[in-house]
């Protein structure tokens, strides 16, 4: 299918494109190519092939959510930068100014 200039500034216009008289030809040479070449796919014959979102099987390679023990409270606290009795101390980070 060969488009035309008016067609090549029809989709330029619903795309919000600004184009100049080079630009025109280039991209109606351009876009008469792919929808050639869309014309030839839509001749390949795709009888018993399902639809495909992606063509790799995907697989999850998150681990499973296994219930396992904490780490003890004296371990978790024992790298903390500052501590307040059990609890880990940071700086306010929303105050009075």
């Amino acid at each position: 299918m060969r488009l035309g200039p008016e067609e090549v500034l029809r989709i330029a216009i619903l795309a919000r494109l600004g184009l100049s008289e080079a630009e025109v030809g280039r991209f109606k040479d351009q876009l008469s190519h792919i929808l050639e070449s869309f014309e030839i796919l839509q001749q390949v014959d795709t009888t018993g092939v399902p639809p495909t979102t992606h063509p790799i099987t995907l697989e999850n390679v998150l681990r499973g959510d296994d219930v396992a023990d904490s780490l003890p409270q004296n371990m978790v606290l024992a790298n903390a930068p500052r501590k307040d009795g059990d609890f880990f101390k940071v700086r306010a980070v929303l105050g009075d100014t």
